[in-house]
Protein backbone atom coordinates (compact mmCIF):
# COMPACT_ATOMS: atom_id res chain seq x y z
CA UNK A 1 0.00 0.00 0.00
CA UNK A 2 1.27 3.33 -1.09
CA UNK A 3 2.21 5.73 1.93
CA UNK A 4 -0.07 8.97 2.65
CA UNK A 5 1.49 12.00 2.76
CA UNK A 6 0.44 15.14 4.98
CA UNK A 7 -0.79 18.69 3.10
CA UNK A 8 2.93 20.27 4.25
CA UNK A 9 4.89 17.77 3.37
CA UNK A 10 6.96 19.86 1.33
CA UNK A 11 7.48 21.91 4.11
CA UNK A 12 9.11 19.58 6.39
CA UNK A 13 11.23 18.45 3.50
CA UNK A 14 12.10 21.81 3.06
CA UNK A 15 13.15 21.80 6.71
CA UNK A 16 15.26 19.06 6.31
CA UNK A 17 13.06 16.41 8.27
CA UNK A 18 13.68 13.10 8.19
CA UNK A 19 11.03 11.31 6.91
CA UNK A 20 10.03 8.13 8.58
CA UNK A 21 6.75 5.61 7.01
CA UNK A 22 4.21 5.83 10.24
CA UNK A 23 0.94 4.85 10.27
CA UNK A 24 0.43 4.93 6.52
CA UNK A 25 1.55 8.31 6.24
CA UNK A 26 5.48 9.82 5.27
CA UNK A 27 5.92 11.71 8.49
CA UNK A 28 8.63 13.93 9.74
CA UNK A 29 10.35 12.21 12.82
CA UNK A 30 12.93 14.50 13.47
CA UNK A 31 14.24 17.66 12.04
CA UNK A 32 17.42 18.87 14.23
CA UNK A 33 18.08 16.02 17.18
CA UNK A 34 15.25 14.31 19.01
CA UNK A 35 17.26 15.23 22.97
CA UNK A 36 17.00 19.06 21.34
CA UNK A 37 13.21 18.92 19.82
CA UNK A 38 12.33 17.12 23.35
CA UNK A 39 13.71 19.57 25.48
CA UNK A 40 12.55 22.73 23.11
CA UNK A 41 8.74 21.63 24.21
CA UNK A 42 9.69 20.93 27.76
CA UNK A 43 10.89 23.99 28.20
CA UNK A 44 9.63 26.18 25.46
CA UNK A 45 7.59 25.34 22.57
CA UNK A 46 7.24 23.68 19.55
CA UNK A 47 5.26 22.73 17.04
CA UNK A 48 3.97 18.75 15.71
CA UNK A 49 2.27 18.62 12.57
CA UNK A 50 0.15 16.02 13.43
CA UNK A 51 -2.28 15.89 10.30
CA UNK A 52 -2.26 12.12 9.78
CA UNK A 53 -4.33 11.64 12.41
CA UNK A 54 -8.48 10.78 11.81
CA UNK A 55 -11.52 13.07 12.60
CA UNK A 56 -15.73 12.15 12.66
CA UNK A 57 -17.93 15.00 12.53
CA UNK A 58 -20.94 13.77 14.26
CA UNK A 59 -24.50 15.54 13.29
CA UNK A 60 -28.22 14.97 14.87
CA UNK A 61 -30.32 14.02 17.56
CA UNK A 62 -28.84 10.66 17.66
CA UNK A 63 -25.19 11.26 17.96
CA UNK A 64 -24.90 11.36 21.66
CA UNK A 65 -26.47 8.00 21.66
CA UNK A 66 -24.63 6.44 19.05
CA UNK A 67 -21.09 7.97 20.69
CA UNK A 68 -22.23 6.63 24.39
CA UNK A 69 -22.88 3.38 22.89
CA UNK A 70 -19.27 2.94 21.24
CA UNK A 71 -17.35 4.82 23.91
CA UNK A 72 -16.81 3.91 27.27
CA UNK A 73 -17.00 7.27 29.07
CA UNK A 74 -19.71 9.33 29.71
CA UNK A 75 -20.23 11.50 26.87
CA UNK A 76 -23.57 12.99 28.40
CA UNK A 77 -21.22 14.81 31.06
CA UNK A 78 -19.92 17.27 28.16
CA UNK A 79 -21.19 20.72 27.29
CA UNK A 80 -20.19 22.83 24.50
CA UNK A 81 -16.67 23.14 24.12
CA UNK A 82 -15.84 20.44 26.30
CA UNK A 83 -13.21 17.67 25.55
CA UNK A 84 -13.07 14.50 26.73
CA UNK A 85 -10.40 11.50 26.35
CA UNK A 86 -12.40 7.86 25.87
CA UNK A 87 -11.55 4.37 24.18
CA UNK A 88 -13.95 2.08 21.84
CA UNK A 89 -14.44 -1.34 23.72
CA UNK A 90 -13.91 -3.91 20.60
CA UNK A 91 -17.29 -6.14 22.23
CA UNK A 92 -14.17 -8.94 23.32
CA UNK A 93 -12.62 -7.32 26.10
CA UNK A 94 -10.08 -5.09 24.23
CA UNK A 95 -9.77 -1.72 22.43
CA UNK A 96 -10.72 -0.53 18.94
CA UNK A 97 -8.63 2.77 19.74
CA UNK A 98 -8.44 5.47 22.25
CA UNK A 99 -9.89 8.62 20.69
CA UNK A 100 -11.26 12.75 22.07
CA UNK A 101 -14.29 13.44 21.62
CA UNK A 102 -15.20 17.36 21.18
CA UNK A 103 -18.52 18.13 21.56
CA UNK A 104 -19.29 21.70 19.03
CA UNK A 105 -23.30 21.44 20.32
CA UNK A 106 -25.81 19.10 21.44
CA UNK A 107 -26.44 17.95 17.71
CA UNK A 108 -22.78 17.89 16.46
CA UNK A 109 -19.36 16.13 17.77
CA UNK A 110 -16.05 15.79 16.66
CA UNK A 111 -13.77 12.36 17.26
CA UNK A 112 -10.27 12.06 16.74
CA UNK A 113 -9.02 8.70 16.35
CA UNK A 114 -5.25 7.01 15.64
CA UNK A 115 -4.39 7.54 12.56
CA UNK A 116 -2.81 3.83 11.86
CA UNK A 117 -6.80 3.10 13.35
CA UNK A 118 -8.94 5.80 10.30
CA UNK A 119 -10.59 3.20 8.13
CA UNK A 120 -11.33 0.43 11.45
CA UNK A 121 -12.35 2.91 13.29
CA UNK A 122 -14.81 4.25 10.78
CA UNK A 123 -16.37 0.69 9.67
CA UNK A 124 -16.51 0.07 13.85
CA UNK A 125 -18.57 3.40 14.55
CA UNK A 126 -20.86 2.90 11.31
CA UNK A 127 -21.73 -0.84 12.57
CA UNK A 128 -23.61 0.39 15.54
CA UNK A 129 -25.32 2.75 13.80
CA UNK A 130 -29.09 1.98 14.17
CA UNK A 131 -30.98 2.03 10.89
CA UNK A 132 -33.78 4.33 12.28
CA UNK A 133 -30.57 6.71 13.79
CA UNK A 134 -31.27 10.33 13.29
CA UNK A 135 -26.97 10.68 12.67
CA UNK A 136 -25.10 11.60 9.86
CA UNK A 137 -21.73 10.89 10.19
CA UNK A 138 -18.85 12.50 7.76
CA UNK A 139 -14.98 11.00 7.58
CA UNK A 140 -13.33 14.59 7.23
CA UNK A 141 -10.03 13.44 8.00
CA UNK A 142 -8.66 13.79 4.53
CA UNK A 143 -9.94 17.30 4.56
CA UNK A 144 -8.15 18.78 7.61
CA UNK A 145 -4.41 19.55 9.13
CA UNK A 146 -3.61 18.99 12.85
CA UNK A 147 -0.79 21.24 14.83
CA UNK A 148 -0.06 20.54 18.49
CA UNK A 149 1.61 23.68 19.70
CA UNK A 150 3.19 22.01 22.59
CA UNK A 151 5.35 23.65 25.85
CA UNK A 152 4.78 26.01 28.43
CA UNK A 153 5.40 29.41 26.13
CA UNK A 154 2.20 28.39 23.62
CA UNK A 155 -0.09 30.63 24.95
CA UNK A 156 2.65 33.51 24.32
CA UNK A 157 3.71 32.23 21.21
CA UNK A 158 0.12 32.41 19.66
CA UNK A 159 -1.51 34.89 21.43
CA UNK A 160 -1.01 37.72 19.14
CA UNK A 161 -2.58 35.30 16.63
CA UNK A 162 -6.51 34.95 18.02
CA UNK A 163 -8.63 37.05 20.34
CA UNK A 164 -9.45 33.72 22.08
CA UNK A 165 -7.99 33.67 26.02
CA UNK A 166 -5.51 31.04 25.91
CA UNK A 167 -3.77 31.73 29.54
CA UNK A 168 -7.32 31.11 30.99
CA UNK A 169 -8.36 28.25 28.52
CA UNK A 170 -9.58 25.22 30.85
CA UNK A 171 -7.52 22.01 29.89
CA UNK A 172 -9.62 20.18 27.59
CA UNK A 173 -11.53 22.35 26.33
CA UNK A 174 -11.74 24.12 22.78
CA UNK A 175 -12.89 27.32 21.03
CA UNK A 176 -14.56 27.86 17.03
CA UNK A 177 -12.82 31.14 16.77
CA UNK A 178 -10.50 33.42 14.47
CA UNK A 179 -6.97 32.46 14.27
CA UNK A 180 -4.18 33.73 12.01
CA UNK A 181 -6.83 35.31 9.82
CA UNK A 182 -8.74 32.73 9.23
CA UNK A 183 -12.32 32.38 10.68
CA UNK A 184 -13.72 28.89 12.54
CA UNK A 185 -11.03 27.31 13.70
CA UNK A 186 -10.79 25.06 16.58
CA UNK A 187 -8.38 25.93 19.16
CA UNK A 188 -7.95 22.98 21.79
CA UNK A 189 -6.15 23.27 25.27
CA UNK A 190 -5.03 19.08 24.35
CA UNK A 191 -2.33 17.55 23.23
CA UNK A 192 0.05 14.68 23.96
CA UNK A 193 3.60 15.97 25.83
CA UNK A 194 2.26 16.93 29.52
CA UNK A 195 4.20 20.11 28.40
CA UNK A 196 0.75 22.83 27.98
CA UNK A 197 -0.47 23.76 25.09
CA UNK A 198 -2.85 23.89 22.00
CA UNK A 199 -3.75 21.98 19.06
CA UNK A 200 -5.03 23.63 16.02
CA UNK A 201 -7.45 22.03 14.04
CA UNK A 202 -7.58 24.07 10.09
CA UNK A 203 -8.71 23.07 6.57
CA UNK A 204 -6.19 21.81 4.24
CA UNK A 205 -6.49 25.14 2.07
CA UNK A 206 -5.63 27.06 5.28
CA UNK A 207 -2.66 25.03 6.43
CA UNK A 208 0.05 26.65 4.86
CA UNK A 209 -1.32 30.08 6.07
CA UNK A 210 -1.50 28.81 9.61
CA UNK A 211 2.00 26.64 9.87
CA UNK A 212 3.49 29.77 8.35
CA UNK A 213 1.28 32.27 11.31
CA UNK A 214 2.68 30.15 14.09
CA UNK A 215 6.33 30.11 13.22
CA UNK A 216 5.97 33.26 13.04
CA UNK A 217 4.59 34.46 16.10
CA UNK A 218 6.43 32.03 17.28
CA UNK A 219 9.69 32.52 16.87
CA UNK A 220 10.68 35.35 19.28
CA UNK A 221 9.92 32.83 21.61
CA UNK A 222 12.03 30.16 20.08
CA UNK A 223 9.50 28.11 18.43
CA UNK A 224 10.76 24.76 16.55
CA UNK A 225 9.37 22.23 14.22
CA UNK A 226 9.08 19.12 16.19
CA UNK A 227 8.75 15.49 14.89
CA UNK A 228 7.54 12.05 15.89
CA UNK A 229 10.69 10.86 17.95
CA UNK A 230 10.23 13.90 20.18
CA UNK A 231 6.82 12.63 20.57
CA UNK A 232 7.04 9.19 21.57
CA UNK A 233 9.53 10.22 24.58
CA UNK A 234 7.50 13.46 25.84
CA UNK A 235 4.19 11.19 26.00
CA UNK A 236 6.14 8.42 27.67
CA UNK A 237 7.82 10.41 30.11
CA UNK A 238 3.85 11.92 31.08
CA UNK A 239 2.83 7.82 31.11
CA UNK A 240 0.20 8.31 28.23
CA UNK A 241 -0.87 5.15 26.12
CA UNK A 242 0.57 4.75 22.65
CA UNK A 243 -1.74 1.93 20.56
CA UNK A 244 -0.66 -0.45 19.33
CA UNK A 245 2.09 -0.20 21.97
CA UNK A 246 0.41 -0.09 25.34
CA UNK A 247 -2.64 -0.43 24.42
CA UNK A 248 -4.33 -2.74 21.67
CA UNK A 249 -6.87 -5.16 20.59
CA UNK A 250 -5.66 -7.57 22.83
CA UNK A 251 -5.40 -5.84 26.09
CA UNK A 252 -8.06 -4.78 28.79
CA UNK A 253 -8.86 -1.12 29.13
CA UNK A 254 -9.28 -2.20 32.68
CA UNK A 255 -5.84 -3.77 33.14
CA UNK A 256 -4.31 -0.68 31.19
CA UNK A 257 -5.67 1.81 34.02
CA UNK A 258 -8.73 3.40 31.80
CA UNK A 259 -10.66 2.88 34.18
CA UNK A 260 -11.07 6.19 35.20
CA UNK A 261 -12.61 6.78 31.61
CA UNK A 262 -14.57 3.26 31.90
CA UNK A 263 -17.89 4.62 33.14
CA UNK A 264 -20.62 2.08 34.15
CA UNK A 265 -22.99 5.13 34.17
CA UNK A 266 -24.14 4.35 31.08
CA UNK A 267 -24.89 0.94 28.73
CA UNK A 268 -22.11 0.20 26.07
CA UNK A 269 -20.32 -1.75 24.61
CA UNK A 270 -18.17 -4.57 26.85
CA UNK A 271 -20.02 -2.93 30.07
CA UNK A 272 -21.09 -5.93 31.52
CA UNK A 273 -17.70 -8.09 31.24
CA UNK A 274 -15.85 -4.88 32.03
CA UNK A 275 -17.91 -4.59 35.19
CA UNK A 276 -17.35 -8.12 35.90
CA UNK A 277 -13.69 -7.87 35.27
CA UNK A 278 -13.40 -5.58 37.94
CA UNK A 279 -15.42 -7.42 40.35
CA UNK A 280 -13.46 -10.36 39.93
CA UNK A 281 -10.28 -8.80 40.57
CA UNK A 282 -7.48 -7.90 37.34
CA UNK A 283 -4.96 -10.57 37.49
CA UNK A 284 -2.03 -8.14 35.59
CA UNK A 285 -1.42 -4.43 34.94
CA UNK A 286 0.22 -1.93 33.34
CA UNK A 287 3.07 -0.77 35.14
CA UNK A 288 5.72 2.19 34.73
CA UNK A 289 9.26 1.31 35.82
CA UNK A 290 12.39 3.10 36.11
CA UNK A 291 15.43 1.44 35.56
CA UNK A 292 17.83 1.20 38.38
CA UNK A 293 20.59 -0.53 36.57
CA UNK A 294 21.96 1.71 33.35
CA UNK A 295 20.12 0.74 30.61
CA UNK A 296 17.72 1.56 28.31
CA UNK A 297 14.49 -0.97 27.85
CA UNK A 298 12.82 -1.64 24.61
CA UNK A 299 9.45 -2.30 22.83
CA UNK A 300 9.12 -6.40 23.31
CA UNK A 301 12.65 -6.52 25.92
CA UNK A 302 11.39 -9.62 28.36
CA UNK A 303 10.36 -8.36 32.23
CA UNK A 304 11.49 -10.92 34.93
CA UNK A 305 11.43 -11.42 38.35
CA UNK A 306 14.64 -12.07 40.52
CA UNK A 307 15.06 -15.42 39.65
CA UNK A 308 14.96 -14.50 36.41
CA UNK A 309 11.56 -16.07 35.19
CA UNK A 310 9.65 -14.02 32.48
CA UNK A 311 6.91 -11.97 34.03
CA UNK A 312 5.81 -10.10 31.39
CA UNK A 313 7.31 -7.73 28.39
CA UNK A 314 8.28 -4.44 27.99
CA UNK A 315 5.24 -2.42 25.75
CA UNK A 316 6.85 1.44 25.65
CA UNK A 317 10.64 2.26 26.31
CA UNK A 318 13.10 4.98 25.94
CA UNK A 319 15.77 6.63 27.87
CA UNK A 320 14.70 9.79 29.61
CA UNK A 321 16.15 13.15 28.47
CA UNK A 322 14.44 14.96 31.44
CA UNK A 323 15.51 12.33 34.14
CA UNK A 324 18.67 11.10 32.41
CA UNK A 325 17.69 7.17 32.72
CA UNK A 326 15.66 4.56 31.55
CA UNK A 327 12.13 4.84 31.88
CA UNK A 328 9.18 2.23 30.37
CA UNK A 329 5.66 0.53 31.12
CA UNK A 330 4.60 -3.19 30.54
CA UNK A 331 2.62 -5.35 31.82
CA UNK A 332 3.15 -7.68 35.13
CA UNK A 333 1.31 -9.68 37.18
CA UNK A 334 -0.64 -8.16 40.20
CA UNK A 335 2.08 -9.23 42.60
CA UNK A 336 4.65 -7.11 40.81
CA UNK A 337 2.26 -3.75 40.32
CA UNK A 338 2.94 -1.64 43.58
CA UNK A 339 5.02 1.51 43.56
CA UNK A 340 8.70 0.30 44.49
CA UNK A 341 8.36 -3.57 43.16
CA UNK A 342 11.56 -4.55 41.58
CA UNK A 343 11.18 -5.71 38.18
CA UNK A 344 14.08 -6.93 35.78
CA UNK A 345 14.65 -5.97 32.36
CA UNK A 346 16.63 -8.36 29.91
CA UNK A 347 19.03 -6.70 27.98
CA UNK A 348 20.82 -9.08 25.75
CA UNK A 349 21.29 -11.94 28.11
CA UNK A 350 21.33 -9.77 30.60
CA UNK A 351 18.91 -8.76 34.01
CA UNK A 352 18.87 -5.08 34.43
CA UNK A 353 16.94 -4.11 37.76
CA UNK A 354 14.23 -1.29 37.32
CA UNK A 355 11.50 -0.51 39.53
CA UNK A 356 8.21 0.51 39.69
CA UNK A 357 7.16 3.98 40.29
CA UNK A 358 3.76 6.19 40.22
CA UNK A 359 2.96 8.03 36.65
CA UNK A 360 4.01 10.52 35.67
CA UNK A 361 7.74 9.72 35.39
CA UNK A 362 8.36 13.66 34.85
CA UNK A 363 6.03 15.81 37.35
CA UNK A 364 4.61 18.89 36.19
Amino acid sequence: MSLKQVPLHHIHQQLGAKIVPFAGFEMPVRYSSDLDEHNTVRTGVGVFDVSHMGEFMLKGEGALALIQRVSANDASTLFDGKVQYSYLPNGRGGIVDDLLVYRISALEYMLVVNASNIDKDWNWINQHVDADADVTLVNISDDMCLFAVQGPLAAKALESLTPAKLDSMGYYTFEKTDFAGYANVIVSATGYTGAGGFEIYVSNHQAEGVWNAIMEAGAPYGIKPIGLGARDTLRLEMGYNLYGSDISDETSPLEAGLGWVTKFTHDFIDADLLKQQKEQGLTRKLVAFEMIDRGIPRGHYELTDAEGQTIGEVTSGTQSPTLGKGIGMGYVPVAFSKPGSDLFVKVRDRLLKAQVVKLPFVKK
